[in-house]
């Protein structure tokens, strides 16, 4: 991998009304034509995503939506998927033209409030209309205390101004790397990965997840070993001391937690993703729920990336079937794939997420939300195969403060 996976950039989200200059406003910071720009309204029609190096921010990912106002039929489609870009937004930048507050700009800010978004404006089009001094006052009663003024030809003092208020609104945290694993070893420590090669794993390359194990152990000057499914025995044996943590794919994890000598901490690479993207404690709980299962019931199972389902795909044929044995009879399966996530979520007793390496975090808290207020319990592919092969406790040793929920 050359780039920072889009999941792990920070998501800039423009919104705005028709022609209020948000296309414009991504191709001036970024320096680039990323996105068409016309006076013609609503010529952005979906979802425009650019990466770059925003510093001193880091990788940041700009995401360009359609604008609000448009009342046609297709307009309303667009509304719907820009709404949508809400879920994963790290931070909202609004944009609008002088003097240009009105319904739409009452709808965003009040979506950007209910999610407590940290949030910019900007001022457009600052070069053939300034800005009154009755509308400042009306943006600084509407909680944006400083504004961005902005016009062609002004990249610099644009873009230095527009990374001044970013730095100032994202919290200071949402800036650094939490860890994947690095926490979980000493310095110096000696990290195991089990990497079973599937028919899933992209040729000539490791999948994502083991990818950014191996580069957070390093980052935590870790030494790493990595070894497949039926090569970890002997590897252990051949070791002087034993490692410090061992992860592994979850689909052995019956297998690991069995033949792992109890005093290694081990853990899944899913548990770890379930930790870093979302909230360990929900995803937990959502697999105890799995011993309420009955046959009958409707189980949603949600990924977060689109691939050709294989023989032994992981969410469509290994969970269904582990479920249904755990169970004793036949489960209503459901699959939603990528970004679509069901609105009727009430109607399933219990929803199993994928790992989300593909999603950034805010993503995936948006759906752990979405399932709250459906009073749906919510797992993950890693922590519903560890409780169904009885290995949940063993590989949440590692994190005590969820270990006693099962």
């Amino acid at each position: 991998m050359n780039n920072t996976p889009k999941s792990l950039r920070l998501q800039i989200a423009l919104f705005g009304r028709t022609n209020a200059g948000k296309s414009t406003f991504l191709n001036l910071v970024t320096g680039q034509d990323t996105a068409i720009t016309s006076p013609v309204a609503g010529t952005t029609t979906d979802i425009v995503e650019k990466a770059m190096e925003l510093l001193p921010l880091g990788p940041v990912l700009f995401l360009d939506t359609p604008g609000f106002g448009d009342t046609t039929e297709l307009g309303s489609k667009r509304m719907e998927r820009a709404g949508k870009v809400f879920d994963r937004a790290d931070v909202a930048v609004l944009l609008l033209t002088a003097d240009g507050w009105g319904d739409a700009e009452e709808m965003l800010v009040a979506e950007i409030r209910k999610r407590n978004l940290p949030a910019v404006c900007v001022v457009t089009q600052t070069d053939i209309r300034k800005p009154s001094d009755d509308f400042l006052q009306l943006l600084k009663e509407k909680g944006f205390e400083s504004v961005i003024f902005s016009a062609p030809g002004e990249r610099e003092n644009v873009l230095n101004s527009f990374k001044a208020e970013l730095l100032k609104v994202i919290p200071a945290e949402r800036l650094i790397d939490p860890p994947l694993l690095g926490d979980l070893i000493p310095a110096g420590g000696t990290v195991l990965l089990i990497v079973p090669i599937d028919l899933q794993a992209p040729k000539g390359r490791l999948i994502l997840p083991q990818v950014q194990a191996i580069r957070d152990a390093l980052d935590h000057e870790a030494s790493v070993i990595v070894v497949r499914e039926n090569n970890f025995l002997p590897m252990l044996a051949n070791l002087k001391n034993p490692p410090d943590l061992v992860v592994c794919d979850s689909q052995i994890v019956k297998r690991m937690a069995a033949e792992i000598p109890p005093e290694i901490p081990c853990t899944t690479f899913s548990i770890l993703f379930a930790r870093l993207k979302g909230d360990l404690k929900t995803l937990t709980e959502g697999a105890a729920a799995i011993q309420s299962l009955k046959p009958g019931d409707k189980v949603l199972i949600a990924e977060a990336c689109t691939h050709h389902a294989a023989d032994d795909d992981i969410g469509r044929v290994k969970i269904p079937n582990a479920l249904q044995k755990y169970v004793g009879g036949t489960l209503q399966i459901d699959v939603c794939a990528g970004r679509d996530y069901p609105a009727n979520l009430k109607e399933y007793k219990l929803i199993v997420h994928c790992g989300g390496c593909m999603f950034n975090r805010a993503e995936i808290l948006s759906r752990l939300q979405a399932a709250k207020d459906a009073n749906v319990p919510i797992t993950n592919y890693g922590v519903a195969l560890s409780f169904v092969s009885g290995a949940l406790k063993q590989v949440l040793k590692p994190f005590p403060s969820v270990e006693k929920i099962i």
